[in-house]
């Protein structure tokens, strides 16, 4: 039997198969607190040594399959790819420059498999391509059982998570820094990409920006708030139709253009905006604005 390693994330069981595919090995540290021995069969099984196509992305093109979306990758000159044709989903990473071989990932629609090819012949894979790859995987199988996840600074005060969401730059690594600073007993879960279930717990991830929280723990979900920088400090509760506005940015981008995958994440949004309170705070970056969501979310 082939060597593999187990990790228990956000309730998911995965198991990664390959001699050389061990996180761990590669450097990617924020899977060391996730490391379990799963005693029933995992929710995911990625296969990182399956040779697959590479030739289906050509000159900027997508050839044999209908494209979800392309975007470019922040750290390495890549291009990402996720397409998909009647058996199967397909993410690809393909260098602009040809200085590493192409990751590519399958999985196959209603299975619990993901084949890739990023430890194939023995080599190891770019660390960053690796670990947002695995960040794909996962979300291809999270999302249809129930949890996302989801692009929010994430702190814990009175063993209950409060999730900050917002675009890149509104502050959500400021405010939770400010919570922690100004909270007594506030601390961080996660400040990149936790784990949100529909039955209102929030997790920690391996995924985490590039704050290093990596913490293998779980809270029930106080509420969330949207935030938008301003000249002033004010927060409302949002309706449920503009909850679902608020959250629906901040959940993998790519799966907003698969009609399954959204509709997946629609439905667990649902069932988490009907019994968590969802906000829209805009504020300046000082205590005060730390202070009145506090008090906004706990001193009912």
């Amino acid at each position: 039997m082939r060597s593999f390693h187990d990790f228990l994330i956000g309730g998911i069981g995965l198991r990664i198969i390959g001699e050389t595919a061990s996180p761990i090995e590669i450097g990617l540290r924020g899977f060391k607190p996730f490391i379990t021995e799963l005693t029933d069969e995992p929710h995911l099984t990625i296969d990182a040594e399956v040779d697959l196509p590479t030739d289906w992305w050509q000159n900027g093109q997508i050839v044999g399959r209908k494209l979800i979306e392309r975007f470019d990758f922040e750290e390495r000159i890549c291009e990402c790819v996720f397409a998909r044709d009647n058996e199967a989903y397909w993410f690809g990473m393909f260098p602009a420059e040809n200085d590493f071989t192409p990751i590519i990932m399958r999985h196959r629609f209603g299975s619990k498999n993901i084949d890739c090819n990023a430890t194939l012949n023995g080599a190891r894979p770019d660390a960053s391509l690796y670990r947002f790859g695995l960040w794909v995987a996962f979300g291809l199988i999270s999302v249809p059982n129930g949890a996302i996840p989801i692009h929010t600074s994430t702190i814990v005060c009175n063993d209950r998570a409060v999730l900050f969401l917002g675009e890149s730059g509104t502050g959500k690594s400021t405010h939770t820094r400010l919570w922690r600073e100004n909270i007594e007993g506030a601390h961080l879960l996660n400040d990149d990409s936790p784990i949100i279930s529909s039955t209102a717990v929030a997790y920690g991830s391996p995924w985490s920006g590039k704050t290093p929280c990596y913490r293998n723990l779980h809270y029930p979900i106080a509420a969330i708030v949207r935030l938008s920088q301003a000249p002033h400090n004010r927060m409302r509760r949002l309706s449920a139709l503009e909850a679902l506005g608020a959250l629906l940015p901040s959940c993998p981008p790519s799966f907003a253009y698969d009609e399954e995958l959204q509709d997946a994440v629609c439905e667990t949004l649902s069932q988490l905006i009907s019994t968590i309170p969802v906000y829209h705070l805009e504020c300046l970056p000082n205590a005060e604005a730390a202070q009145l969501s506090y008090s906004t979310i706990f001193d009912k």
